[in-house]
């Protein structure tokens, strides 16, 4: 079983930048992921990373400005948000799985998520 623990997040103005972690005890995984909910939304991926090669993948309402990145003899994964909008907020949630994705339903552990709020 593997446990996350997200932190980072907090209120901050459009434009500015927030750095999200992650850090995951126990259990085998190959993958992190990051998701994020928005208020009456559905749980939407955000970025991931394979641990074994650093291969990212992001989703296109992030590219060039989100970056993620791992350190892996920490087990932790970390999400560089910079030029945040409004529409980036949402509760972010790490996950950790067997693959690189953005799709909810491959992941296999969840974190209980970190508040990021974008003020206009």
């Amino acid at each position: 079983e593997v446990q996350l623990q997200a932190s980072g997040g907090g209120l901050v103005q459009a434009g500015g930048s927030l750095r999200l972690s992650c850090v995951a005890s126990g259990g085998d995984y190959k993958a992190f992921s990051w998701f994020r909910e928005a208020p009456g939304k559905g749980r939407e991926g955000v970025s991931s990373i394979r641990l074994n090669d650093g291969v990212t993948h992001y989703v296109d309402a992030v590219k060039g400005r989100f970056t993620i990145s791992s350190d892996n003899a920490k087990n932790t994964v970390f999400l560089q948000m910079d030029r945040l909008k409004t529409e980036d907020t949402g509760r972010y949630y790490c996950a950790a799985g067997p693959w690189l994705t953005v799709v909810p339903k491959n992941v296999d552990y969840w974190g209980k998520g970190t508040q990021v709020t974008v003020s206009s």
